[in-house]
This record gives C-alpha cells, sequence and structure tokens, in this order.
C-alpha cells in the first residue's frame, strides 16, 4: 500500500511507438484526484509519479526495444527502487517479465530478448491469437471486472502464484514478490467502477465518478446535438434512394 496521505495521484504512461488500446486510460483520466501524464518520447520518467503505467502495444519486442533506447528502463528501476508502483497491461506485462520469445518469428525475425525483470514471468509467442470478452474478478476486493483480451502469447512463470484477477474461472495476471509490480493480459480494468475504487484506495484517492454512467450522458448530448444540426429525415431519405455500386 501506498504511504500517500491523499491529494493528486500522478500516472505516468510512456507513449511507445506502437502504443495500443490506450482508451484503457480514459476512466483514469475523468477522475479528479487522478493526473495522467502521457510521457513522449525523449522525455523522462518523471520522477514524482505514484504509478507508471505500461500500455498494451501492437508489437512487445519492438516497442521494448524503442522503451529502452528513450532511456525509460532505467527510470523504471529508479522508479522501483524509490518504492513506486507499476501495471503492465497486455503488451507492457510482456515487458516486465523476464522474457519473451517469439521463436517462430510471429511478430518479426525469430528472436528471443530479455524483458525488463521486474516480474518473474516469460512470454513464448504463438500464432493463435486470443481475442474474447472476458468476465473477471479482482481477487484482493471480490470486484467485478467486465473486460477483453486482445493479444498474442502467454505468459507464465514463478509469479504467477501471486496472481491478482480471476478470469472466467482461471487466475491471470502475476505480480512482483515485494508487491510493486503488478501485470495483466485484460484489457478495460479501470472502465468498472468498482475495481476502479478499490485501486485507488490503494493509493489513498478516492474514486469519484460513475464513469459508465458519465459515458452515456456524454452520448445522449452527442445525439441530441446531432438531432438539431443535422436534417436526420432527409438522411433517412437519402439513404433509401443511394443505391451500393459493386466493383
Amino acid at each position: 500500500l501506498s504511504s500517500r496521505t491523499g491529494g493528486q495521484l500522478k500516472v505516468a504512461v510512456p507513449m511507445l511507438s506502437r502504443i495500443a488500446n490506450f482508451d484503457d486510460l480514459d476512466p483514469l483520466r475523468n477522475e479528479p484526484e487522478v493526473t495522467v501524464e502521457m510521457v513522449a518520447p525523449g522525455k523522462p520518467l518523471p520522477g514524482d509519479a505514484d504509478l507508471v503505467l505500461i500500455p498494451g502495444s501492437k508489437s512487445t519486442i519492438a516497442d521494448l526495444g524503442f522503451f529502452r533506447s528513450q532511456g525509460w528502463d532505467i527510470d523504471l528501476f529508479a522508479h522501483h527502487r524509490r518504492g513506486g508502483r507499476i501495471l503492465g497491461l497486455c503488451g507492457g506485462y510482456q515487458m516486465l517479465g523476464k522474457r519473451i520469445s517469439d521463436l517462430q518469428g510471429i511478430e518479426g525475425p525469430p528472436q528471443s530478448v530479455e524483458g525488463l525483470g521486474l516480474i518473474d514471468v516469460e512470454t513464448e509467442m504463438h500464432p493463435q491469437k486470443t481475442v474474447a470478452m472476458r468476465d473477471a474478478r479482482y481477487l484482493p476486493t471480490g470486484d467485478l471486472i467486465s473486460g477483453y483480451e486482445i493479444h498474442l502469447g502467454t505468459t507464465k512463470g514463478p509469479d504467477s502464484v501471486r496472481a491478482w484477477v480471476e478470469v472466467d474461472g482461471r487466475e491471470e495476471g502475476a505480480a512482483s514478490q515485494d508487491g510493486l509490480v503488478r501485470g495483466c493480459y485484460l484489457h478495460g480494468l479501470f472502465v468498472g467502477d468498482g475495481f476502479r475504487s478499490s485501486f485507488l484506495k490503494e493509493f489513498a484517492v478516492s474514486s469519484e465518478i460513475n464513469y459508465s454512467q458519465d459515458v452515456d450522458l456524454v452520448l445522449d448530448e452527442l445525439a441530441a446535438q446531432m438531432e438539431v444540426e443535422l436534417d436526420l429525415d432527409l438522411i433517412l431519405a437519402l439513404s433509401k434512394t443511394i443505391r451500393p455500386r459493386f466493383i
């Protein structure tokens, strides 16, 4: 648990060159007590961050090389030594492990590379891609999560015994022995108000929003504005008269 006594939670997110699924961050951005800082290439990870969140990637090994080329690995190790928390999602989770092996050359040339080594797990890439909606549960509190997986590869190792999410009845994710570093494959974690509230409490920060309700309100406002600005009857009429052309 964090020793913070309240106030702003600062989350640093390195902008990977092949970043994916960064909508994972939207619920955190909407929290009044949370500041999400997207760290651009060429900039160091901020030393005053409470949490470094490594997002998903369209090409994990390539982005791991990019991460190191920015010196972010050095910043991350320093953050960890200071007792800072680290969370890796999907590709970010794979990077935090000890090794990533792509011996079939799925993402690029066949290779096996060292990971950041902050979680004792290893990833093996396979041609079968996992794409699925998931019902999950945050093991420390029992909060329910509705998310999804979309990734290549499987990840396992000694730190998998500290799985912190249950996905469709199986344990998922891993955590370092000191509890400061966690990772999992599940996207959409922070959409659920229950999990997000429990997660933020670990930093002595309260969640103050109903994210799904907020999204619905924005969509309703957008729909109402479209009804005012657009001639929807004309658009519907035109759509019935236009014949699709096939080549």
